[in-house]
């Protein structure tokens, strides 16, 4: 194990070097103009708390990597499996190893009814099941497609506001749920043409879309058969 003094020592010696250069340098620089640097405070090493300082600031990041580590260990032991209303938001997901642990934690999630996953940078949940969702929020991620959505056959109130969600291929798949209401503001498919039709007419059962109740114009008007215009005779 290394030594603490002699680490210590090394650090200092490399601020008194960097010290020493830019003194040197400040010195040419004035050398060109004819005057040279006298300051004492060019010549003068850091103190000792600023060697404590940088010394603790090493062992910083090492130290929060031990602290993430055991609270997903500590995660990982809850007993999720029991758990009807959860709230894993701002999870701020950015190594592979969270993200791994965070899945685990959704898998377990099977009697779950209420699930808010905002801003956690998700950007596909295909591989996973929600069998009791009722209501889930995955506002602000980085979904593209309906086809990333977890399956939650049981879902009522969906929201996916701020994602990327170009298309509506994949809608289909909430036909055969009880979906009353769903959330879909600041996607790119918003400004699609009849965007609101298309929607009402994917999911037939739906009530809300985007805060607004089904509206009657939402309504795609009714297939003619043509024939009915048909005059029989006989």
């Amino acid at each position: 194990m290394e030594d603490p003094k002699r680490r210590l020592l090394i650090l200092a010696g490399q601020l008194f070097w960097e010290w020493d250069e830019k003194c040197l340098q400040k010195n040419r620089f004035r050398k060109a103009r004819g005057t040279l640097c006298t300051n004492k405070t060019c010549l003068k090493g850091p103190s000792a708390e600023e060697l404590l300082f940088r010394e603790e600031e090493c062992t910083l990041p090492s130290q929060k990597r031990v602290l993430e580590k055991n609270k997903w260990e500590t995660w990982l032991q809850e007993n999720w499996e029991d758990c009807t209303n959860l709230n894993l938001s701002f999870q701020d997901l950015g190594d592979p190893y969270q993200v791994e642990n965070f899945n685990r934690i959704l898998r377990r999630l099977i009697r779950v009814e209420t699930l808010w996953l905002v801003d956690n940078s998700l950007v596909d949940l295909s591989a996973l099941r929600l069998p009791s969702c009722r209501v889930l929020n995955m506002n602000k991620n980085h979904l593209t497609s309906f086809k990333q959505l977890p399956k939650i056959p049981q879902i009522q109130h969906l929201s996916l506001a701020d994602n990327h969600i170009e298309t509506l291929t994949g809608l289909s798949s909430l036909r055969c749920t009880p979906l009353e209401s769903l959330m879909l503001k600041r996607n790119p498919c918003e400004f699609h043409q009849n965007y609101r039709k298309r929607v009402f007419s994917c999911l037939p059962n739906l009530k809300m879309l985007d805060g607004i109740l089904k509206l009657p114009e939402d309504t795609p008007p009714p297939e003619t058969n043509i024939f009915s215009k048909i005059c029989i005779v006989s």
